[in-house]
């Protein structure tokens, strides 16, 4: 049987998450579909057409489906299920709010965040904060899956000629409804995809001394700016700057963490990034064990210092 994707987009592309569900589900064995469900979304099942890898994509547009509402999506997947033995969605907010009413309604046990595929039923995905990786066996019909984007490299965007089949929408549910949407807007690269991130801790001290700190940094590398919790509860950032166990996990070309301790729960966020920077003027702070290059030193010194270097 094929192995099901479901695509996280905007109605007009194809989100980063989505190519590396379908890296993912690739290595299942099996043809790989990926569902489109959305509101004139057109122009994002044909980009999930060029999908390298991807043997068809099908399209359900909807009024109800326009705006990613779980109880929606669900139903919509739940429609097509029984062609599937594998239903893979990205670890993302949607995927991990629409994925447990999947495997609720299929009454079947979900997979949640796997980084390998081991097998096609067995898989690995971290616990206890990516300390230890438990290998699963499920023997259910059908498998529901959520996918760790950062542990699987992303399928080429280009190079597929797909199939697009439209599908029927289903009736929007009538007990939920969209309201309205406050989306935080930024000129600097989006947290989960950006290839540099600059983070900081709880040394800075203050919101002002992030910024003034920080900021300058990021602006040189072209990088996004994220925190740890404990910054982000102190009110030194915004709560979708958290990067940690509790916040987006991130795996970008370059993390340069400054006044960071390196609590398990922060480390569980960034530990997969290829090239890991510390600055931290603790000997002892833990971040120093996942670092490649460490400096002990004063941010409020060093930071400066390399911006100048710059």
């Amino acid at each position: 049987m094929a192995i099901l994707v479901i695509a996280e987009h905007d109605n007009a592309s194809i989100k980063g998450a989505t190519l590396n569900t379908v890296t993912a589900a690739a290595q299942l064995g099996a043809d790989v579909h990926v569902l489109v469900a959305g509101q004139n979304a057109g122009a994002a099942a044909q980009a999930a057409a060029q999908i390298a890898g991807v043997a068809k994509v099908l399209h359900a547009d909807g009024a109800g489906l326009g705006e990613g509402l779980a109880e929606n999506l669900a139903a919509q997947v739940l429609g097509i299920a029984s062609g599937y033995s594998h239903i893979l969605f990205p670890a993302t907010a949607s995927g991990k709010n629409v994925a447990p009413r999947v495997a609720a309604k299929l009454d079947v046990a979900q997979i949640t965040d796997i980084t390998k595929v081991v097998s096609a039923d067995t898989f690995e995905r971290p616990i206890y904060a990516g300390n230890a990786i438990a290998t699963v066996q499920s023997a259910d019909a059908v498998k529901v899956i959520t996918v760790r984007g950062t542990a699987f490299d992303a399928a080429a965007a280009t190079g597929g000629a797909a199939a697009v089949e439209s599908v029927a929408a289903v009736t929007a549910n009538a007990k939920s409804s969209f309201v309205g949407r406050e989306v935080t807007k930024s000129d600097r690269p989006e947290l989960t995809a950006a290839k540099i991130i600059v983070s900081g801790g709880r040394a800075l001290g203050s919101s002002e001394k992030f910024n003034e700190v920080l900021t300058p940094l990021a602006d040189k590398l072209g990088a996004a700016l994220g925190a740890s919790r404990a910054a982000v509860d102190a009110g030194y950032a915004p709560n979708d700057w958290q990067v940690g166990q509790t916040g987006k996990i991130v795996a970008p070309q370059l993390y340069v963490a400054c006044g960071i301790s390196g609590a398990i729960q922060h480390l569980a966020g960034m530990k997969d990034s290829k090239v890991i920077v510390a600055i931290n003027k603790d000997p002892e702070a833990p971040i120093f064990s996942v670092a490649d290059y460490g400096l002990e030193a004063d941010l409020f010194t060093a930071v400066p210092e390399l911006i100048q270097a710059l």
